[in-house]
């Protein structure tokens, strides 16, 4: 499955972003989606997962009652509403597929990325 990642933006803080991602070329519905972000000079890190059905979500602590992971099968894209943002939340974000059987936050067990896109919280 291909990705693409769009909707980042400069935002200030407490602000609120809705990213996308696009996918196309498999079922998209056959797959677990997740976010991850890396800020310059850090690891790629685990923002939130949903379920190839959007029954089950699970999130980051950093993250947790502020973003909200989503998708819509139908139109076969994801989402991630971030509101409250921070500083902190500066990164590049990517969205991903992975095929691994159940809920996962590890970026390996992802096979398929998204392009990223920036997000740039000012203070």
């Amino acid at each position: 499955v291909q990705l693409q990642a769009y909707g980042g933006g400069l935002v200030q803080a407490g602000g609120s972003l809705r990213l996308s991602c696009a996918a196309s070329g498999r079922t998209f519905n056959a797959y677990h989606m997740g976010w991850f972000r890396q800020a310059s000079g850090k690891e790629r890190e685990f923002v939130a997962f949903i379920s190839r059905g959007g029954s089950r979500t699970y999130y980051a602590e950093s993250v947790k009652g502020r973003f909200a992971i989503s998708r819509d099968n139908a139109k076969n894209t994801g989402y991630l509403q971030m509101n409250s943002l921070k500083p902190e939340d500066t990164a590049v974000y990517y969205c991903a597929t992975t095929t691994y059987n159940s809920y996962t936050a590890s970026p390996r067990d992802f096979g398929s990325w998204g392009q990223g896109t920036l997000v740039t919280v000012s203070s």
